[in-house]
Parts: structure tokens; C-alpha cells; sequence
């Protein structure tokens, strides 16, 4: 069951949430639920951009026992940053600063584990789209062995936009795709950068992969043509902390 302090539970708790500008994280709703007031709040969550999710009414029963009455609001448990404060922070920090964007990598643990390693390899902040990227729950703060409490995290609503402000702030932009005819080991990550790394099924969106400035992929010598995107994270963070400090 979800501590407490980490969602709010019932239509007017959760709509007096969002009409307070609450950083709310997603909304889970009763499959079928009806009425006025649902729709009301349904469609202040939708101008907000906030993720919504329809589960059996089971599912809500193991969240809360309270009378939740079909809906049930998640907070983050990070405190997001803003785009201007990571570049800042960054500037403050010593050595190069690097950023890892997460386009579309919405597995929980996969999330957990790449921020674990993206804190090890010194990695400034971490930038997620608002909707398609994992939930921040307990799950990924574990998995991650309490990182995601370390590295600042940034949520944007575009993912375009935040590129093009790294680009303004002088960082250079890396896309990491198995589609590059370019060698990881022959990019050099010695200058601001930021590295954008996308979901398994997917990849990276089109849209973004265009605004960067170079790509490039991670050779394989199996017969298995990829890697799980957390371990395909660690072996690109960790080449450019090699580079850093050879």
C-alpha cells in the first residue's frame, strides 16, 4: 500500500489539489465513473497535462482504504527542477557538466536504475517528459539505492523546448540510437552535453533526434541486436566519464 503522504485520496480532496497548483504526478480513476463532478475534474486535469489512468476499482481498494470515491491523486516523491536551476546547479558543479534526457522510458525500474547510474557516473541532472516517462514511486527511488534523492530531476512539457534551451546554454546535443552509422567510442564528450537516450520500443522521437547535433550507437558483437536502455545508459555514461578523466 502507498504511504500516504503520497497521494490524495477522494474528487473534492483532489480537486482542491489541483486548483492549488499541487505537483501532482498522475490521477487514477475508476473504471465507469460518472457524474458532474468527475467530469469537472477530469477536465481540469486534462488542461494541466497531467497523466490519467482508468484501473478497476480493486486496484484503488489496495491503495486506500479510505473512502476514495473512485479517485486517487499520486505527489511526486522528488522535488522537481526547473530547466534554468539543473543548467545553474550544473555551472556551480565542478567538471563538465553532462545532462541525460530521457525521452519515452516509462518502465519504473528501467527509470530507477538508470538514475542510479547516472549519480555514479556524475551525471548533473536528468531531464523527462511530463507524459510517457516513468512515475517517480517507490519502486524507482529503490531501485535507484536512493539516487533519485541525489541528482536533480527535471519535468518538462516539451521535450523539443528543453533542448533548444540546453543548446542556448551552450551544451551539445547527443542522440543515442542503434540506427547512428557513427561508433560511440569515436564521439568525444569532452564539452557540455547532453545525452538523450530513448524508450526500448520505440527509441528516440523523431522530433528530438532531428534538434541534435550528433548521434551515435553502443557495437555489439552477439547475436542479440540491443540492450536493455538502463544497461545501454550505464555503458554510455560511464565511456564519457572515462573520457573526462583520462
Amino acid at each position: 500500500m502507498e504511504k500516504k503522504e503520497y497521494y490524495i485520496a477522494g474528487i473534492h480532496p483532489v480537486t482542491e489539489a489541483i486548483e492549488s497548483n499541487r505537483n501532482i504526478e498522475k490521477v487514477m480513476f475508476k473504471q465507469g465513473l460518472e457524474g458532474s463532478q468527475f467530469r469537472v475534474l477530469l477536465e481540469k486535469i486534462q488542461q494541466k497535462g497531467i497523466q490519467v489512468q482508468f484501473v478497476p476499482a480493486e486496484r484503488l481498494n489496495r491503495i486506500s482504504r479510505a473512502n476514495h470515491q473512485g479517485v486517487i491523486a499520486f505527489l511526486p516523491q522528488v522535488d522537481y527542477f526547473s530547466l534554468e536551476d539543473i543548467v545553474n546547479l550544473a555551472l556551480k558543479k565542478e567538471g563538465i557538466p553532462l545532462i541525460l534526457i530521457l525521452d519515452g522510458v516509462s518502465d519504473v525500474r528501467n527509470f530507477g536504475a538508470i538514475a542510479r547510474s547516472a549519480e555514479c557516473a556524475g551525471a548533473n541532472a536528468i531531464i523527462v517528459p511530463a507524459k510517457g516517462s516513468a512515475n517517480i514511486n517507490a519502486d524507482a527511488v529503490k531501485t535507484s539505492a536512493g539516487a533519485l534523492l541525489r541528482i536533480p530531476v527535471c519535468k518538462v512539457s516539451n521535450i523539443r523546448e528543453a533542448i533548444f534551451y540546453l543548446k542556448q546554454s551552450g551544451y551539445k546535443i547527443f542522440a543515442s540510437t542503434e540506427k547512428s552509422s557513427n561508433n560511440i567510442y569515436d564521439v568525444k564528450f569532452g564539452e557540455p552535453c547532453a545525452i538523450i537516450m530513448g524508450s526500448e520500443e520505440k527509441g528516440i522521437s523523431r522530433s528530438a533526434e532531428e534538434l541534435c547535433d550528433e548521434s551515435f550507437k553502443i557495437p555489439m558483437a552477439g547475436q542479440i541486436s540491443s540492450l536493455n536502455v538502463s544497461a545501454a545508459a550505464t555503458v554510455v555514461l560511464f565511456e564519457a566519464l572515462r573520457q573526462r578523466n583520462a
